[in-house]
């Protein structure tokens, strides 16, 4: 599973990064898919510095079933996101950045390859920096996993106050990216021909700071939906709905 890609790094440029503090948050969901229903923990960060900005989160899924208890997580995804941005103060060109990431991971003892990624962000935002939208072209090599056109498009939002109501925020991502299938090979074992396919990840999230109400501010209630089309395993398209709780650290 993947947040993927990078769920915060919505908020992942250094000129927003300039008006909000370095943030760790932990999210627990319960995802209501009908090949899940399992509970998955989620540990996020975003750190500015004066050269940019760092981004990472890993993801644990508790789906080790024995005698139909869950009694451990069978599954862990991380993903890391660097930002370089050394021309804030240069017009124009302050809203872009130069971008690398790795992701990888395992998921019931099946291999999530790992992949490399580097290219561009672009930022715009609102004068108050409540909403915010990043769009990223990125290089993308998947070890072991052949590509005709090594591509992944990136878009990512931020939404505060969502409604003019205090402490709605809806986010999230929508990846696209390629990989190759019924692959042909000629006798020396190189690749003769293959299809590519385009395979499709987002997880619009929705959160509510409930504490504001009680003195607690770190608390927020909410949920996604993991949207996909041909992602891992799971052919066509799927939803799969998910409830949580964040705790901002």
């Amino acid at each position: 599973m993947s947040k993927k890609t990078i769920l915060a790094v919505a908020i992942a440029t250094l000129a927003f990064g300039q008006l909000a503090k370095a943030q760790t948050n932990i999210q627990v969901f319960y995802d209501f898919g009908k090949d899940r229903k399992h509970v998955t923990t989620t540990v996020e960060g975003f750190y500015n510095d004066n050269w940019g900005n760092t981004f990472f989160f890993i993801d644990h899924d508790f789906n080790n079933r024995v005698d139909q208890k869950i009694i451990s997580p069978n599954g862990t995804y991380m993903e890391i996101a660097r930002c370089l941005n050394f021309w804030q103060n240069v017009p124009v060109l302050n809203g872009f950045s130069l971008q690398v990431e790795y992701n990888g991971g395992i998921y019931n003892k099946y291999a999530i390859n790992s992949a490399f990624l580097a290219g561009i962000d672009y930022f715009v935002h609102s004068k108050d920096f409540k909403n915010t939208f990043n769009f990223k072209v990125l290089y993308k090599h998947i070890v072991g996993v052949h590509s005709q056109v090594p591509m992944q498009f990136t878009f990512v939002w931020g939404l505060q106050d969502l409604f003019g109501a205090k402490g709605l925020r809806f986010s999230g991502f929508a990846d696209f990216w390629w990989q190759d299938h019924d692959l042909y090979y000629d006798h020396k074992g190189d690749i003769l021909g293959a299809s590519s396919k385009i395979v499709f990840l987002s997880e619009p999230q929705l959160w509510y700071n409930v504490g504001q109400w009680f003195g607690v501010n770190n608390l927020n209630i909410g949920g996604e939906v993991e949207l996909a089309f041909d992602f891992g395993s799971a052919k066509g398209f799927w939803a799969r709905p998910c409830a949580g709780i964040k705790w901002v650290f």
